[in-house]
């Protein structure tokens, strides 16, 4: 679309006359979001497919709302941009009046796309001269800003997961690569010592809430898995009957799988006795190396169960990603505290559209021996969603108002932008929830 295209390459310009700053960083991400809608129909804007995924239009308004929800933070005399579209845009943030019903922003047709590209521009300006007037060393503001740039990244994740739904093959990104070819990689059990860790973000630059404190948390010794379960192993489950079997479900999950008449992973379709797969690589049989994706809690957590282990709880997640046994030091990465790039993970920038194999990216090892830990998909873990101890929310209505009926999930997808993950994000969805880029790996006793 020429209209998202020109504004897009105005912020590209941006971008190359910025040094490092709060100012770049928003002008980056918001070209992000942008390069992501930049070959879509007017006609796709609009549409929304389910309940559960919201229209384009409304995620470049909604991101760009929650900049002026953190502009009148600070400034207490901020005027909104508009009534109309506070009221449209706003997802579930009571304390600025009734959200709109999510499962109803399709509906709507103003205001129109036009209008909300017009409005994109305009808190861009906003947030400039926000950043011009304001003293963003301070340390509350700071953390405000970069907070609503990482709401930008999660939505750009939610974006990529709705023109999935939306769209699948007959999306067209402006880049996308092949997938790297992978090391001879076979599925195993990686023993780890239990005791004492500190789990939680631990460094100085910017978390969410959710991840603190960082706190000693026990845990007996377990074994966690090399690679995600892949779809050769999830295939196992499916010839063995394991959807028509209720002695491997939780109640509310065979519940679910029966009302819903689930057979098999979202997006999967059999012809001809081949299982295929739709997504942004095109119709394409299952490849067997792959991580198996878009499954829910329910299902991850009844193979794990068919399989005689289990899923790991966060924490032990946690330490085998980020715990070093041998200098007895934890990193913000698998690897260590150096930024993702595309020879240690598949994220969003990696352009790759879908999963790689496992043993694609020996060097984002753990020294656990772990890998892939960080990017392809999220992974379940068998953890509840609720607040460390000793947890202070730091921006009400964002993250604690979910402290129930959720699961953790940790380390990200190829759809996570790279600047908004580390191994102490905690990602969570509901139990039955299947359409985002979801997999996992199993844990056992030892």
């Amino acid at each position: 679309m020429r209209q998202v295209m020109s504004i897009r390459q105005t912020l590209d310009d941006q971008i190359d006359d910025l040094k490092g700053s709060l100012w770049r960083d928003f002008v980056h991400t918001r070209s992000r979001t942008l390069r992501l809608v930049a070959n879509l129909e007017m006609d796709d804007f609009v549409v929304q497919t389910a309940t559960y995924m919201s229209p384009p239009k409304w995620h470049i308004g909604h991101v760009s709302w929650l900049y002026e929800v953190i502009m009148s933070r600070v400034n207490k005399e901020y005027q909104f941009y508009s009534k109309e579209f506070s009221e449209y845009l706003n997802s579930y943030y009571n304390q600025f009046g009734e959200p709109h019903q999510k499962g109803r922003r399709g509906t709507v047709s103003r205001p129109t796309l036009n209008q909300i590209l017009d409005y994109y521009m305009e808190i861009n300006g906003r947030v400039q001269t926000f950043l011009s007037e304001y003293d963003t060393s301070d340390k509350d503001v700071k953390s405000l800003f970069e907070m609503g740039l990482n709401h930008e990244c999660q939505h750009q994740e939610l974006l990529v997961y709705d023109l999935q739904h939306l769209l699948a093959d007959v999306y067209v990104p402006l880049k996308k690569v092949s997938p790297p070819r992978r090391a001879t990689a076979t599925p195993s059990m990686i023993p780890v010592r239990g005791g004492m860790y500190r789990l939680g973000y631990g460094g100085d630059q910017f978390c969410y809430d959710i991840e603190l404190p960082e706190h000693n948390t026990y845990m007996d010794n377990y074994s966690l898995g090399r690679f995600p379960v892949t779809n050769a192993e999830y295939m196992q489950f499916m010839k063995d009957g394991g959807y028509s079997k209720f002695e491997n479900w939780l109640s509310d999950g065979w519940k679910v799988v029966q009302e819903n008449g689930w057979t098999s992973p979202m997006y999967w379709e059999e012809t001809d006795g081949q299982w295929c797969i739709v997504d942004f690589r095109g119709r394409r049989p299952i490849n067997p190396t792959e991580p198996v994706v878009h499954v829910s809690f329910y299902e991850a957590d009844a193979y794990a169960r068919w399989a005689g282990k289990r899923l790991p709880t966060e924490a032990e997640w946690e330490k085998a990603a980020c715990y070093d046994p041998t200098s007895d030091t934890k990193s913000i990465y698998p690897w260590g505290d150096e930024p993702p790039d595309y020879t240690k993970c598949n994220l969003l920038e990696s352009n790759i559209w879908g999963c790689t194999e496992i043993g694609s990216y020996p060097e984002g090892v753990s020294p656990y021996g772990c890998e892939q830990m960080i990017g392809d998909v999220w992974e379940w873990t068998s953890s509840e969603f609720v607040g460390y101890r000793g947890f202070k929310s730091t921006f009400r209505e964002y993250n604690d108002k979910w402290f129930t009926g959720q699961k953790v999930l940790r380390g990200g997808s190829y759809g996570t932008p790279s600047m908004s993950i580390r191994g102490s994000y905690r990602n969570f969805f509901r139990l039955d929830e299947r359409w985002m880029f979801a997999g996992f790996r199993l844990a056992s006793d030892i």
